[in-house]
């Protein structure tokens, strides 16, 4: 069995892994890299092509995955959440972006009729491969992949989160006897703030700024992150009005029809009845003139209701902005937090809002991933990816001088035999 890295290696984004045994080959993860023009992996002819694993719905896992879907018909496996979240993700791509994709609209529908859905615990056997699936906790319906095939067990973790959330449960880490380990390193050299002291200062913060008739704008990824801050704010008993705005409404429909893939699927359904979808540009212009909270896309401020928004709140001081999700470098979102600026009609212009930063990570950090890897059995190659270089080397010269385990940070293109 050989293991093919196609992207996703000392970086972060496309993601993107060839399992082959004899003459049959799965791909686990297709994604892209996000800049103005979409990066994607290493391509794999789709002759010898068996099926496609997809981990969950970000654009950094799925995004290139309709091109296989140009004339062919290939079995691709999620998690039925997973294809209603990447459908909306997808479409949002091509309307973004459709001009730097190989693929159209059509090629996205033919992916999604291919679709196969897979839960939690079950077994699939394919092509002589053997993949068992298990709770990933990082978005909702997101998975973990154990794949077998000539007596060799291969774990990849995709993205992965080993801590309880207000919306998910953490990862199943029960992983048994391995042979090799892929695992991500996103933030292998950090350790997160304790969870439910950060969502406590978080609250009264929102409080705060509400309270004295501000603005509060979160603005947060629509899969997963904004539903989190949402349930948040409602177990936290926060009593004033909250807005949701943009593709979060329609990430929240797909979420509400899936309660198996949620922590307590009860505290999602209450806060989203008790929070107010907006619609249209009157009830957008309304509700930022009104003491609220408003969780809104973009996440990094990159378009979105959110770019709407940040222009009006950021003119008063009574005002605040809370970043909820890590903002690249070069974004608006990463000026804003660095500079107090926004762009205003392509000006940068002063910010008199507070602008406050939360840590709420859907990726474990380093003691996670430290315990993930400390539960698993066997003696096996660890592979680690999805990473900056330094997360990831510190990773590697952690389970090679602490683990006494073969680890190994590979680049694009590098096939690796396993057993």
């Amino acid at each position: 069995m050989k293991l093919r890295f196609l992207g996703g290696v000392r970086e972060v984004g496309r993601s993107a892994l060839a399992l082959t045994s004899g003459d049959s080959t799965l791909l686990l993860d297709y994604g892209v890299q996000i800049n103005r023009e979409p990066g994607f992996p290493l391509h794999v002819p789709p002759k010898n092509l068996k099926g496609i694993l997809l981990t969950h719905a970000h654009l950094d896992h799925s995004g290139g995955i309709p091109i296989y879907y140009v004339g062919h018909r290939i079995p691709v496996y999620a998690s039925k959440l997973t294809f209603d979240l990447s459908r909306i993700l997808l479409k949002d791509f091509l309307k973004l972006s459709g001009y730097y994709l190989p693929y159209e609209y059509a090629d996205v529908e033919a992916m999604l009729s291919n679709a196969q859905t897979v839960n939690v615990g079950e077994t699939l056997e394919l092509e002589g491969f053997t993949i068992r699936f298990l709770e990933a906790g990082h978005i909702p319906g997101s998975l973990q992949f154990i794949v077998e095939a000539e007596g060799e067990r291969i774990l990849y973790t995709g993205d992965v989160n080993t801590r309880e959330t207000k919306l998910l449960n953490p990862a199943d880490l029960n992983y048994g006897e391995l042979s090799a380990v892929v695992v991500e390193s996103t933030y292998a050299g950090e350790k997160h703030p304790e969870r439910s002291e950060l969502e406590k200062l978080f609250v009264e913060r929102v409080r705060e700024v509400v309270g004295r008739g501000g603005t509060a704008l979160i603005p947060a990824f629509s899969v997963g992150r904004s539903q989190e801050v949402l349930c948040i704010l409602e177990a936290h008993g926060f009593e004033y009005p909250v807005y949701m705005d943009g593709l979060a409404l329609e990430a929240n429909e797909a979420m509400l029809r899936y309660p198996e893939h949620f922590r307590d699927h009860e505290l999602l359904r209450r806060a989203l009845e008790r929070a107010r979808w907006i619609r249209g540009w009157g009830e957008r212009r309304q509700a930022v003139k009104r003491p609220c909270a408003i969780i809104s896309p973009a996440g990094m401020l990159k378009g979105g209701a959110a770019a709407y928004y940040v222009e009006k709140v950021a003119k008063y001081s009574q005002n605040a902005i809370f970043l909820v999700s890590f903002q690249i470098p070069g974004t608006p979102g990463r000026m804003l937090l660095e500079e107090r600026k926004v762009l205003v009609n392509g000006k940068p212009k002063p910010v008199k809002a507070e602008v406050e930063s939360f840590h709420f990570s859907s990726h474990t950090d380093g003691e996670g991933l430290k315990s993930l890897l400390k539960s698993v059995k066997g003696n096996p190659k660890v592979f680690v990816v999805h990473g900056n270089p330094e997360n990831s080397e510190k990773l590697a010269s952690w389970v090679s001088g602490e683990l006494g385990l073969e680890a190994i940070v590979p680049r694009v293109g590098e096939t690796y035999p396993i057993g």
